[in-house]
C-alpha cells in the first residue's frame, strides 16, 4: 500500500500542501480530484521524488519509498513527454528496454499493450502524426509497459473521446484487477465517479474528503429520497417536513426534515397505491465536490 502522511510543501511563504495524507491500496483505483492549483500534481510529484517535500512521509508497505521502489512505479505526467520523431512501437520498446527487458520481451510487451489501447494500426507511425488523443494513449502505454506495481496518472483522460475513455478505463481496471495500486487525477468527475473505488478530494492544498466512493456518497446523502408509485403523488407537496425537489405524477424526489417524515411519506404512498420503489438518492461526485470545498 502506498501511503502519504502529513505532507507539506511551501514555495516561499505560500504553502501549497498542508498536512496531506491518504493511501492508495493495491487492486483499487483511487480518483484524485480538485480544482486547478489545488495541489494534485505537486502531491504526485512528491510521491515520485521529482519534488522534495518539506515535511511528512511517503511509504510503500510501511517502509519509506526508495529509488528502487520508484522503479516499480509507472507515471504519466499531464504534459506530454514523448519523442515526436520516433515511431510509436519503437518508442514504447525503447522505454521497456530502459526498465531492463531484452528486445524480444520489450517488443512483445509494447505491441500487446498498444493493441490493447487501440493503437494496433499505428505502430509504425511517428508520434507527431498521431492525434492528441492517440498521443495520450501512447503516453499511457509508456507508463504501463513495465507492469508497474504502483501507477500514477495525471489527467489520463484528457483529450480522449468517449470511446477512447472507455478503452483506457478498461485498461486501468484490468491493471488494478491484477493487483496494481492506481492513483489518477481527472477533472472529468463523471469518469472518476464511474471508475474509482476510492476517492480523494483536495482543495487549497488540504484533503477535504477521502475514502471509499460509496461510503462518501452515503455520508453526504442527507435525507433526499426518490419515490416511484402507481398512484398520484400530488399530495406530497403539502406533506409536513417535506421539500419536493422533482415531481412528475407518480415520481418524486424530495428532502425530508427527519427520518420520521420520510417514513410518513412512504406509509401514505403505500396506502394510496402500489409503491414501485423508495430509496435514498445518493449525491453525485460533482455535488459532493462542491459541498466539501466550500
Amino acid at each position: 500500500m502506498l501511503e502519504l502522511s502529513g505532507i507539506t510543501k511551501s514555495y516561499g511563504t505560500h504553502r501549497v500542501l498542508d498536512d496531506v495524507g491518504f493511501h492508495v491500496a493495491p487492486g483499487r483505483l483511487t480518483g484524485f480530484v480538485g480544482g486547478n492549483g489545488a495541489g494534485k500534481t505537486t502531491t504526485m510529484r512528491i510521491v515520485l521524488g521529482v519534488l522534495a517535500r518539506d515535511g511528512g512521509t511517503v511509504t510503500l508497505d510501511g517502509a519509506p519509498v526508495t529509488a528502487a521502489d520508484r522503479r516499480r512505479f509507472g507515471y504519466m505526467p499531464e504534459e506530454r513527454g514523448l519523442y515526436p520523431k520516433m515511431r510509436v512501437l519503437d518508442h514504447i520498446v525503447y522505454l521497456a528496454r530502459l526498465h531492463g527487458f531484452d528486445r524480444a520481451d520489450a517488443t512483445a510487451r509494447a505491441e500487446a499493450l498498444l493493441v490493447e489501447l487501440g493503437l494496433g494500426e499505428r505502430l509504425q507511425d511517428n508520434i507527431e502524426t498521431l492525434s492528441l488523443g492517440n498521443q495520450q494513449r501512447a503516453q499511457i502505454a509508456a507508463a504501463l509497459v513495465h507492469d508497474p506495481e504502483v501507477l500514477i496518472l495525471d489527467e489520463p483522460f484528457s483529450g480522449l473521446d468517449p470511446l477512447a475513455v472507455d478503452v483506457v478505463a478498461g485498461v486501468l481496471q484490468s491493471r488494478a484487477a491484477a493487483g496494481a495500486a492506481v492513483l489518477f487525477s481527472s477533472h472529468q468527475l463523471d469518469v472518476v465517479e464511474r471508475l474509482c473505488d476510492d476517492l480523494v478530494i483536495i482543495a487549497g492544498g488540504t484533503i477535504r474528503a477521502a475514502g471509499r466512493r460509496d461510503d462518501l456518497r452515503a455520508q453526504h446523502a442527507g435525507r433526499r429520497f426518490e419515490l416511484l408509485s402507481a398512484g398520484d403523488l400530488g399530495w406530497l407537496r403539502d406533506a409536513p417536513g417535506i421539500d419536493v425537489v422533482e415531481f412528475d405524477g407518480g415520481y418524486a424526489v424530495f428532502d425530508a426534515d427527519t427520518d420520521e417524515a420520510a417514513q410518513d411519506v412512504l406509509r401514505r404512498a403505500v396506502a394510496a397505491g402500489a409503491v414501485t420503489s423508495f430509496a435514498p438518492r445518493h449525491p453525485t461526485l460533482a455535488q459532493i465536490f462542491k459541498e466539501v470545498i466550500q
